[in-house]
């Protein structure tokens, strides 16, 4: 019911703790995500599209998980009008990923 917020807002946090930080969000066309400090897991609630990052585009729908490394731009592309997604917040500034490898 928070969702868009008085100020347009396309997601409301509902969780912090640490380097936890998760949100529930509607996102909204066109919007160019800018890179993030920390790597990024998006669930999908509902809906279908695209998800460019990595100059990959990697189509979804409800019930998948996506990742994306901190510091990668990213968008969701050609998407259903009902696409909800947790987003989630995690690890140090720069990423868990690239220290993995």
């Amino acid at each position: 019911k928070r969702i868009p917020g008085p100020a347009g807002e396309h997601a409301v946090g509902l969780f912090q703790c640490g380097t936890l930080d998760v949100a529930l969000s509607v996102p909204i066309t066109p919007k160019q995500q800018s890179p993030h400090s920390q790597d990024e897991i998006y669930m999908i609630v509902s809906g279908r599209g695209v998800l460019l990052h990595d100059q990959k585009r990697d189509p979804f729908e409800a019930g998948d998980l996506l990742f994306v490394a901190a510091g990668v731009e990213h968008q969701f592309l050609e998407h259903s009008a009902d696409l909800t997604v947790w987003r989630v917040f995690y690890g140090p500034a720069g990423g868990e990923a690239a220290r993995d490898v």
